[in-house]
Formats: structure tokens, C-alpha cells, sequence
């Protein structure tokens, strides 16, 4: 403590004088404060690049994801966003981890999406209907987790369960081909985002259906199901967006209750 003491007494002796060593001081000890500055002004764009490569990899698992299904690889992903594989991995440990943030964001969408037409829509069958109309042209419906898209389908020789509805995959030959989905990729059916989604798009299919508008048969699964199949993945936009609203059409009207 005494020798840093003096070393310290000894350069502030020198330095008011103006010499060669203070001089010097001055210069190094500049160049220290000036290079501190640097490296910091050097270690800003590396935080904004991190945050633009995270946005480039949620922007193509979101396409992936919704193109090929759960099932597509990492380095699908990767090769989508123009990043390594391994700058993926670094952001997200496992694919459960992506997968995850993904379907938390989508169904987190789709809940305020039924919220906002809840809250804006007088009636019934309008409020449902925006909702659907919304959460189509999004496209989060080719996103949602497997547990929100239960249905009950009675197989031979099995009880009545819940079955998780077809997800799209990629075949080796390239092309698009449906296969069962796999209720694994996300775990945990009490899932709070999910439950959330359930409870407000219910208020919806029970407000239509007491107005008489709903089908009596129409559940909440139904309805998420019609999200998830009128939003096709096609390589151009405007033909994807037309193809989304004409078989949505159809499907409202299968929707509707019919004068008996």
C-alpha cells in the first residue's frame, strides 16, 4: 500500500510541471481512457448484431416451423436465417427450447387477437368470425402447440381420445406430405399460455352459440382447428393470401347453425 502510495505521489509530482515524463503520463494515461472508450464503442454493435441475429432466427423458425412443421431441423432454421448452426444453438440450447418460444409467442398472439374481438365486437357471430379472419391472415394457426389442437377422433380397436390433428413435414423427395403430429414436441398440457388461449376463445364460441349462430356440435378445439387449416403455406404471398380467405369462407359457413 506504502509503494503505490509513492508511486502514485511521485507521478502527480511530476506531472503538473509539464515534463517529458508528465507529459508522457498524461499521453499513456489518455490513451488508456481513450482505448477504454473504444473497446466500448467496439462491444456495442457486437450486442446489436446478437440481437439482430435472434430476430433473423425467430423470423425463420417461425417460416420453417410453419412451412415443414415442428419436426424440421435446426439446420433448417439456421440455413433460413443465414447464421451458423452453431449461432442457434447458442441462443437456444435444444430444439424443445426454440420450438418453445415459438409456440409461447404464437398462442400468446392468438389470445389477444380473440381478446381485442371480444372487446370490439357487439355481436356475437362477428366477434368470432374477426377472430378467425385475424388469426388466419396471421398465420399463427400453422404454429399453435399440439394440445390446443386436440380433437376427439375414435379409432378401431382403441377408446375415444384425444388425437392431435395432422402437421405438415417434409417428404425426401421435397414435397409437402401430411403426417400424424407428435404430441411430444412441447410437453405439459396444463400449459398457461394454453389455457388462456382456451378460456378466452371459448368465450367466444359460447357467446355465438347462445345467440343461435354456432353450430350446437362446434367446440373450442373446432374452431382452433379451422385456424390451423385455412392457412396454407404456399411460395407465393398473394396467392396464399387468397387461398387463406376463400377456404376460410367455407368454413364459416360450415360453422354457422342452419334454420332447421
Amino acid at each position: 500500500m506504502h509503494v503505490q502510495d509513492s508511486h502514485w505521489s511521485s507521478a502527480s509530482a511530476i506531472a503538473p510541471g509539464g515534463g517529458a515524463m508528465g507529459g508522457a503520463l498524461g499521453s499513456t494515461m489518455s490513451a488508456a481512457v481513450g482505448s477504454g472508450r473504444a473497446d466500448s464503442a467496439r462491444t456495442t454493435p457486437l450486442r446489436v448484431d446478437a440481437q439482430r441475429n435472434l430476430e433473423h432466427v425467430l423470423r425463420a423458425a417461425r417460416e420453417v416451423f410453419g412451412e415443414l412443421g415442428y419436426g424440421a431441423p435446426m439446420e433448417d432454421v439456421a440455413r433460413r436465417a443465414r447464421v451458423g448452426v452453431g449461432t442457434v444453438y447458442r441462443r437456444f440450447p435444444s430444439k424443445d427450447v426454440l420450438v418453445r418460444r415459438i409456440a409461447e409467442e404464437e398462442t400468446s398472439r392468438l389470445t389477444d387477437q380473440a381478446r381485442t374481438a371480444l372487446g370490439q365486437e357487439d355481436e356475437p357471430w362477428s366477434a368470432l368470425s374477426r377472430f378467425l379472419r385475424t388469426s388466419v391472415a396471421s398465420g399463427a394457426g400453422r404454429l399453435l402447440p399440439p394440445q390446443v389442437l386436440r380433437v376427439g377422433v375414435a379409432d378401431e380397436g382403441a377408446p375415444d381420445e384425444a388425437r392431435v390433428p395432422q402437421q405438415r413435414t417434409q417428404s425426401g423427395a421435397g414435397e409437402l406430405r401430411l403426417v400424424p403430429g407428435d404430441s411430444s414436441v412441447l410437453s405439459g398440457d396444463d400449459d398457461a399460455g394454453a389455457a388462456q388461449l382456451l378460456e378466452v376463445v371459448g368465450r367466444l364460441v359460447d357467446r355465438a352459440r347462445a345467440a343461435g349462430e354456432l353450430r350446437a356440435d362446434v367446440s373450442v378445439s373446432d374452431v382452433l382447428l379451422v385456424i390451423a387449416t385455412a392457412a396454407p403455406s404456399l411460395p407465393d404471398p398473394a396467392q396464399q393470401a387468397a387461398a387463406s380467405a376463400r377456404l376460410l369462407d367455407i368454413l364459416l359457413e360450415g360453422l354457422r347453425s342452419r334454420p332447421v
